[in-house]
């Protein structure tokens, strides 16, 4: 059957639109996503002491202390230190992670029972993170050129007006096949994010509460929950305290220097 020159026309003019759309709506998402990025980048270095309270699906609890050293690098990601102080038998245990925008993320952990330290393998990366709800992934810094990105909607989210947006991992061994992101339209800091895994179910939610701003200008949260819908399992991260533009030095963030922490 042959198609007339109107409905030629429609259907091109058709498709046209959809490809416009769909761009307009990945530089929308972009844009939300890259106005956070800057919000969030500046505060040089911080430190944070943090409880990890973990539950298990009978709601049991086991808790955790540790101190979080972080460092932003020029035209990079940021550098963390995890250090756990408490209970004895993960005292000593340290992670040290570099993001990277483009190349893959490093990772060094230290256990001390064995007195070594271990470098993980990038592709490991989707694998629980001391027995945690958060993955390695999870906690790596969220740089801009680590994702696509595409706006879905606004809604209210707990009385606050959000942008909704999809964020896409661009890194193959992700554990994620995609990210639903709630930015705040006043500060646009995170409030939400739902983890969809690559057989496209809803694997985890996190979300950042209790915020406050430090140095005049960056918001942070002193409460963030991660929940496993697939296992009934939790994990929260209590900021008891967090400082920043410590002045931490370079040193603190070599592996080589993981066995000598104190």
């Amino acid at each position: 059957m042959k198609l007339k020159k109107w409905q030629i026309g429609t259907l091109c003019l058709l498709f046209i639109t959809h490809v416009l759309w769909a761009k307009t709506n990945s530089q929308q998402g972009f844009v939300v996503a890259q106005k956070a990025e800057q919000k969030r980048k500046g505060f040089n270095d911080s430190q944070a002491d943090v409880t990890m309270v973990l539950r298990n699906a009978q709601g049991e609890e086991s808790k955790r202390d540790m101190v979080i050293f972080t460092q932003e690098v020029d035209n990079d990601g940021d550098k963390v230190l995890i250090r756990f102080l408490s209970p004895g038998d993960v005292k000593g245990t340290a992670l040290l992670n570099y993001t990277h925008k483009i190349e893959d993320d490093e990772r060094w952990l230290f256990l001390p029972s064995i007195k070594r330290v271990k470098r993980l393998a990038s592709k490991n990366k989707s694998g629980p993170f001391m027995g945690s709800e958060f993955s390695y992934e999870d906690l790596s810094s969220p740089e801009l050129e680590k994702y696509e990105y595409r706006y879905l909607k606004d809604e209210v989210l707990n009385g606050v007006d959000c942008f909704v947006v999809e964020r896409i991992p661009k890194d193959k061994f992700s554990g994620y096949i995609r990210q639903e992101v709630w930015y705040d339209k006043e500060a646009y800091r995170i409030r939400k994010i739902n983890y969809i895994d690559r057989k496209q179910t809803l694997l985890k939610t996190q979300i950042n509460s209790g915020f406050k701003l430090f140095s005049g200008e960056f918001w942070r949260p002193l409460k963030v929950a991660m929940v496993n819908h697939q296992t009934g399992k939790s994990t929260e991260l209590l900021y008891n305290t967090l400082t920043m533009k410590v002045g931490l030095e370079k040193t603190l963030f070599k592996p080589s220097g993981l066995k000598r922490l104190r």
